[in-house]
């Protein structure tokens, strides 16, 4: 099997990213789009922001619980210096030398545990999350007008992924045993946060409609921009708004409209830690026994 080399599968990503979002607006009416965002209510769309900044600290709480279970536990207030940092780079540099690269490069540096236990930590804190995502958006298919079959297979799937979640843990990742249930309900937190964050989006866009449907669409799209194949997930979260609105009959502008400003929100987040790339030092990364990390300078 040919490997590719990695600035192949960044362009290949940007590339990708560019070719979803240009099919995308060939099919809609970018005025339409463009008049949602005029008329949009910014009282609602600041609300948005603050609930999916807060699902950003659940979500670093969740992190350092896993670094926690590997010898590497932060303390929380540098751990969410990282965590934003992290987040930054995940903006616009692609998969493995994104955000999470980032962090097990520094940890491990810094600490000198294993990258490989540093990846297993932060890829199964991508696995929880998309996990609670997955639970959620079964939970919402049995409130949403789809044929009853589906009902049933998404109430089937609930026990099923949680089931082989816990089982997989138990029997492969035993060092993560112990933050389990805790882990569980910060991806609660941050699911439930953001799912609030997209329906305040909805409001801002003054629209009220098929609420439901709506949200159940933003948990898939987020499922599926949780893959590495685009910088960021930009381009396939639009591109499964366009074809979910499409199958769901629901209003293609105000869907893309809901895409477009949630990834604004995200980026607007992001952007505070750039203050970390530009300064590195204002990390002060620190062990939660009070053990200072140095700066890589000092190494």
């Amino acid at each position: 099997m040919v490997k590719l080399p990695g600035y192949i599968k960044a362009i290949l990503k940007i590339a990708l990213s560019v070719a979803a979002l240009w099919y995308v607006f060939t099919k809609i009416d970018f005025q339409e789009v463009t008049l949602i965002f005029r008329n949009v209510n910014y009282v609602w769309l600041v609300a948005a922001m603050l609930f999916f900044a807060l699902s950003k600290v659940f979500s670093s709480f969740r992190l350092n619980l896993f670094f926690s279970n590997i010898g590497v536990g932060l303390t929380e207030a540098s751990n969410l210096r990282l965590y934003l940092l992290g987040m930054y780079y995940n903006l616009f540099l692609p998969g493995g030398i994104g955000g999470d690269g980032y962090k097990i490069f520094l940890l491990n540096r810094k600490y000198h545990t294993k990258a490989k236990k540093l990846f297993w930590a932060v890829l199964l804190d991508r696995v929880n999350g998309v996990l609670a995502l997955f639970v959620l958006a079964m939970i919402l298919a049995l409130l949403i007008p789809i044929p009853l079959i589906y009902k049933y297979f998404a109430a089937g799937l609930i026990p099923v992924s949680i089931i082989t979640y816990y089982a997989g843990i138990h029997w492969f990742f035993k060092d993560f045993k112990t933050s389990l249930n805790k882990t569980n309900l910060y991806s609660l937190a941050v699911q439930v946060a953001q799912l609030i964050s997209a329906w305040f989006i909805l409001y801002a866009n003054n629209n009220q409609d098929q609420t439901l449907s709506y949200l159940f669409l933003f948990l898939i799209s987020s499922i599926v921009a949780t893959l590495p194949i685009t910088i960021g997930g930009i381009g396939s979260r639009e591109i499964t708004f366009l074809f979910g609105a499409e199958l769901m009959q629901l209003d293609i502008h105000q869907s893309i409209a809901l895409s477009l400003l949630f990834y604004v929100i995200t980026a607007l987040v992001s952007l505070f830690g750039i203050y970390f790339s530009l300064n590195e030092k204002a990390l002060k990364l620190q062990l939660s026994g009070n053990v200072v990390i140095h700066d890589i300078e000092n190494q």
